[in-house]
C-alpha cells in the first residue's frame, strides 16, 4: 500500500434544535432556532485504516450531546454555545483532541400586536441567518467566526459605476446613477481565545457586535453615495473594525444583482433609458461578484477566506 490517511474527521450534520426561553414573572417568551454541525478529530485513524470502532463516538450520541447542552446550558450567544460544545468533546474524550462547531442560527422576529411586541407570538420576515464557527483545539485554543448571510438589499439610486478600464473588450457603459442590490455575507474573526472561560467573559460582547455590524452594514448601504461595491463595502468593514477590538480581520462577498434599463423606444418612441427610465429587467445571471477581506495592521495570521 501506497497511501496514507493525510487528515480525517468526522461528526453529525444537520442537527435541528429549537429552544423556548420563559420568562415566568413577565410571561414573555423567547424562541431560537439553530442548525448545528459538530465535527471532531483526534486519535481516529485506526478507525479509517484498520476498521477499529473502538475510538468512534457514535454520531448518534453526539447529536445527543448537543440537545442536552442546549438544555443544560444558554444557547445564546451561539459563539458561546458553540464553544461550550466544542469544550465538551475535548474535555469528556481522552482521544479526541479537536472540535469544530458550526452553528446556523434562523430568524424569528417578534410580532408586535395592537402597537406592542407579542410576548409568544413571532413571524419569519427573511431567511437572512447568524451563523458562527468555532474551531476548538485542545492545548491551542479556540477560533471563532461569526456571519450574516443572506441579507437582501436594494437601493433605486445613490449608486454609480464609471472609470473604468475601457478597451476591445469592453461593451458595458458608464453610470452615474443606477440601481445597486446584493445579497449580504459578511464574517468577522475574533482574537484567538485561549479556552471556554475566556469566551464566556467576553460572551456580553458577542450579541451587540453582530447587531452593530448590521446596522452598519445597512447605514452605509443606505447612505454611502457609492462610487462601487468595491468602495462601500471597505467602508463597511472599516468601520466594524472600529467599532469592536476584539475583532482582527472582516470579510465580505457582495454579488452585484444586476437591474438594467429595457429600451423601449421602439415601440412609439416611448422613453425608458436614463432620467426617464422607470422599468427595468432584473438580472439572474450572470452577476459580479466582489470580495474582501480588511484586516488591522497588527494581524499577522494567515487570512484565509470563508466566503
Amino acid at each position: 500500500m501506497n497511501s496514507r490517511l493525510a487528515a480525517c474527521r468526522y461528526g453529525k450534520d444537520n442537527v435541528r434544535l429549537f429552544k423556548v426561553m420563559r420568562d415566568e414573572k413577565t410571561g414573555v417568551q423567547t424562541v431560537v432556532e439553530n442548525t448545528v454541525t459538530c465535527l471532531i478529530d483526534g486519535e481516529i485513524e485506526s478507525s479509517y485504516t484498520k476498521a477499529d470502532n473502538s475510538v468512534v463516538v457514535a454520531t448518534d450520541s453526539i447529536k445527543n450531546t448537543i440537545h442536552i447542552l442546549a438544555k443544560q446550558n444558554p444557547v445564546t450567544p451561539p459563539e458561546l454555545f458553540g464553544t461550550i460544545i466544542g469544550n465538551h468533546f475535548i474535555t469528556r474524550y481522552n482521544h479526541i483532541h479537536a472540535a469544530h462547531v458550526k452553528i446556523v442560527t434562523h430568524r424569528w422576529t417578534r410580532m408586535n400586536i395592537d402597537g406592542k411586541p407579542h410576548p409568544h407570538s413571532f413571524y419569519k420576515d427573511s431567511e437572512e441567518k447568524r451563523t458562527v464557527e468555532v474551531d476548538m483545539v485542545e492545548g491551542k485554543g479556540v477560533d471563532i467566526r461569526t456571519f450574516i448571510t443572506d441579507l437582501t438589499v436594494l437601493k433605486s439610486t445613490g449608486s454609480q459605476f464609471w472609470g473604468f478600464v475601457r478597451d476591445e473588450y469592453t461593451t458595458l457603459k458608464e453610470t452615474w446613477d443606477r440601481i445597486m442590490s446584493t445579497d449580504v455575507a459578511c464574517n468577522w474573526h475574533w482574537k484567538h481565545f485561549s479556552g471556554l472561560d475566556e469566551v464566556r467573559s467576553v460572551a456580553n460582547q458577542f450579541t451587540p457586535t453582530w447587531e452593530k455590524a448590521r446596522n452598519i452594514t445597512l447605514d452605509t448601504f443606505a447612505k454611502d453615495d457609492s462610487a462601487s461595491v468595491q468602495a462601500t463595502m471597505y467602508k463597511m468593514a472599516d468601520q466594524i473594525l472600529g467599532a469592536q477590538p476584539l475583532v482582527e480581520t472582516v470579510e465580505y462577498s457582495l454579488p452585484n444583482k444586476h437591474y438594467f434599463e429595457i429600451d423601449l423606444s421602439w415601440h412609439k418612441g416611448l422613453q425608458n433609458t436614463g432620467k426617464n427610465a422607470e422599468v427595468y429587467a432584473p438580472q439572474s445571471n450572470p452577476n459580479g461578484l466582489i470580495k474582501c477581506t480588511v484586516s488591522r495592521p497588527s494581524v499577522k495570521r494567515e487570512i484565509k477566506s470563508r466566503l
